[in-house]
């Protein structure tokens, strides 16, 4: 069996795409059970954020498993896959392992080096281990892909380069003002209460806005949220009904948006007349063509393969946000959409005094890429990672095989000595013990070497044939080693860190 990721990002698709083909919870749910009935899968976890949607699994046959996992990504999607099809990447085996560790680092972010992506690795893990669509090949995968990126983001200087989007919309919003002194006393309503928009708030909360109201779908999660703002030391903090955000938006000075929601919680529209300003609905402008966002994004994608930018002045340049800009006038209200599919409507920023920051803009602005010597070291640690990972793999995947092979051995001992007994049951529990000790010190002998060696040999790469060869020379029982990969598997001790 081998690991095979097939999906699609910021880097691979315009956020049009990508926004229609968000997964919804209960998608990805039965995404990964479909893929498990797919034959040529036997585990699947499902990696979803606002900027990228990846479908990884076991499988046995390659080309059979791209085309299955292609398929039933454009099928959950809704998307077509003749559609769908340009935008998506493939990685197999050690690449895929690449791919993921990578992006556990935050090297493939679209704000190089942010932390976000770790809780969304193990939000994606624990959906896997819940489902039991996770097995021994998956767990093993997501629980090492913490442990880089945890090591990259402690050994490297990776974190003072990357910053999560919250931090990275708040200073797109801030238009080249320090966060803090741009967010003093400014009341700050923000919408969902999911970990994007939990960290919105606390965000908001450091910065020193003077009160935030949370409105989520779930009253009680918004409560939630509060109590814990609350004890954080956010007394000026409360929670509203949905129902109530047209209300509180009259009030705002700042809005962040993170909802699960399939279409637009805030109309142009309806952020117009909260400002009491007009929006003609047929002034609409059309949205800019995919191929622009498409275009600056391969050129970030660029800079980050290349591990340079072409001057050091470039390398500080700070990118602001052009594509948003308040219509008119000073800027009354800052709309901050972090939701894929988007929350705010995109014709927002024309309403006079508006100004919004969404995953598009964000995208357009992600140039501002860490320093080479982070990424560059960063990337050391992610190809030293991958070749540990292969070689523990391997030498796991001979493993059991190892095992049995001792324990047949340890069969055939125990049957010599038994036949022993039959012919001199005069034997004394002395002699006895000392013929015992001896034949199995030389079987542990004769097994010693071989069983060194050949661990050692598949560790490297290619070396996955040597179990299936140890099986065949030594006629083992295709059952026993099973039996051991299951024992191993079950193991309550397996996998934690």
């Amino acid at each position: 069996m081998s690991l095979l990721v097939v999906g699609l990002s910021h880097r691979s698709a315009p956020v049009s795409v990508l926004e229609r083909a968000a997964l919804a919870a209960d998608a990805r749910t039965k995404l990964l059970q479909d893929t498990l009935a797919a034959e040529p899968a036997t585990e699947a976890a499902v990696l979803a954020t606002c900027n990228r949607i990846e479908l990884y699994a076991d499988v046995d046959k390659f080309h059979a498993g791209v085309a299955e996992l292609s398929t039933l990504l454009a099928r959950h999607s809704g998307v077509g896959l003749d559609e769908l099809t340009p935008y998506l990447y493939v990685h197999y085996e050690d690449r895929a392992v690449h791919h993921l560790f990578s992006v556990a680092c935050g090297l493939d972010s679209m704000v190089v080096g942010e932390g976000q992506i770790l809780g969304q690795i193990k939000d994606a893990l624990a959906v896997g281990q819940e489902l039991h669509t996770a097995g021994r090949l998956l767990n093993d995968l997501f629980q090492q892909a913490l442990r880089v990126g945890k090591r990259a983001h402690s050994e490297t200087g990776i974190d003072r380069a990357g910053q999560s989007l919250v931090t990275f919309g708040l200073e797109q919003l801030a238009d080249g003002a320090d966060v803090d002194a741009w967010a003093a006393g400014k009341r700050a309503l923000v919408i969902g209460a999911g970990s994007m928009s939990s960290l919105a708030a606390a965000t908001l909360a450091r910065a020193g806005v003077g009160e935030i109201v949370v409105a989520n779908r779930t009253r009680a999660r918004a409560d939630r949220l509060v109590e814990i703002l609350g004890q954080a030391g956010v007394p000026a903090a409360r929670a509203v009904e949905m129902t109530g955000v047209a209300d509180e938006l009259t009030r705002a000075d700042v809005v962040v948006s993170c909802t699960g929601a399939t279409g637009l919680v805030l109309t142009a529209e309806a952020v117009a007349a909260a400002l009491g300003e007009d929006f003609d609905s047929a002034a609409r402008a059309p949205e800019a063509p995919a191929a622009t966002l498409s275009d600056e994004l391969d050129q970030h994608a660029a800079w980050v393969e290349n591990g340079s930018a072409t001057s050091a002045a470039q390398d500080r340049a700070v990118r602001r946000v052009p594509a948003r800009p308040a219509a008119t006038g000073p800027v009354r209200l800052h709309l901050l959409d972090l939701a894929m599919p988007r929350d705010i409507d995109g014709a927002a920023h024309r309403v006079a005094g508006v100004r919004l920051v969404d995953i598009e803009s964000l995208a357009e602005a992600s140039a501002d890429a860490p320093m080479a010597a982070d990424v560059d070291q960063v990337r050391t640690i992610v190809a030293d990672e991958v070749a540990a990972f292969g070689a523990a793999q391997r030498a796991a995947h001979i493993t059991p095989t190892v095992v049995a092979l001792r324990t047949m051995a340890a069969d055939v001992v125990a049957g010599e000595i038994a036949r022993l007994d039959g012919r001199l049951p005069d034997l004394d529990e002395k002699q006895r013990a000392e013929i015992t000790q001896t034949v199995r010190r030389v079987v542990d002998k004769l097994l010693h070497a071989p069983t060194v060696r050949v661990k050692q040999l598949a560790s490297e790469p290619g070396g996955a044939g040597y179990a299936d060869a140890l099986r065949e020379l030594f006629d083992l029982d295709p059952q026993t080693v099973a039996a051991v990969s299951r024992a191993d598997l079950n193991d309550p001790n397996r996998g934690r860190s």
